[in-house]
């Protein structure tokens, strides 16, 4: 890095280049989450190559600026907090049972008025009605960026991508409950719980999450995992409760 000076560059609209004696030696990109929030990552071979392609990114983007680190990553840590990040949440990533011995929930029924219908099955239209009714719900009550982060970039006014990773909880009028579930091999991950909030305390989630980890241990799979925001005490009692225990957290850093 001494003998030969290193170019920054932006390649594309959302994404930058570090290039040393013609081989790339770093990169930034930029991600727009669906909640409206602008995400960076950065990959360099050496710190000093961070920093400048973080400058080059924060005098071209428009803040708040927003990044995801694990927090056991210092290194990466300090270098976001050098370009002025601050530590705005955690997530804590559990490790789910799935086997009903240890979680408890072979005995865990929906309401009498509600079924579960199975990942896959859901119909897509009462799916994203639902969808959005508990996003509104959200947004009114602590906004959707207080929800575990999502890291698929989505179409504009696409909050649901892929259907077929969805469980429901079904009235006769429509659905009241959802749980997503991405199929990871080894150990799929829980991405989001969540119920209309006129049938919040009716064990709905519960029966969600019970119908879901037993489907997955019939499958002979014995662990899934799941993202819970610290602040949010009702979903880490939820997954705490079934015997899920934390495996590591990430912070959610932000430039305002």
């Amino acid at each position: 890095m001494d003998e030969h000076a290193v170019v920054i560059t932006r390649v594309a609209d959302r994404q930058w280049h570090a290039v040393e004696d013609d081989l790339t030696v770093g990169r930034g990109d930029v991600s727009h989450r669906p909640d409206g929030r602008t995400f960076l990552s950065i990959d360099a071979w050496h710190g000093a190559v961070f920093d400048q392609l973080a400058d080059a990114m924060l005098a071209d983007l428009p803040k708040p600026l927003y990044t995801v680190v694990d927090e056991t990553d210092l290194d990466l840590t300090s270098q976001w907090e050098r370009a002025g990040f601050r530590t705005r949440r955690r997530e804590w990533e559990y490790l789910v049972p799935t086997d009903p011995q240890v979680t408890g929930l072979g005995s865990a029924l929906p309401p009498s008025d509600v079924r579960i219908v199975a990942v896959g099955e859901a119909q897509e239209g009462p799916l994203r009605t639902l969808d959005r009714v508990i996003r509104d719900e959200v947004e009114a009550a602590v906004g959707w960026q207080e929800m575990p982060a999502e890291v698929l970039p989505l179409p504009a006014g696409v909050t649901v991508l892929d259907p077929s990773k969805y469980a429901v909880a079904a009235q006769s009028d429509g659905y009241v409950g959802l749980l997503r579930v991405a199929p990871v091999i080894r150990q799929p991950r829980i991405g989001l719980i969540a119920v209309r909030s006129d049938q919040h305390r009716r064990g709905i989630a519960r029966a969600l999450l019970a119908h879901v980890l037993g489907s997955l241990h019939r499958c002979g799979i014995e662990t899934a995992s799941a993202e819970v925001n610290e602040s949010n005490r009702a979903a880490m009692a939820l997954f705490e409760g079934v015997g899920a225990r934390r495996a590591g957290s990430n912070l959610e850093l932000v430039l305002r």
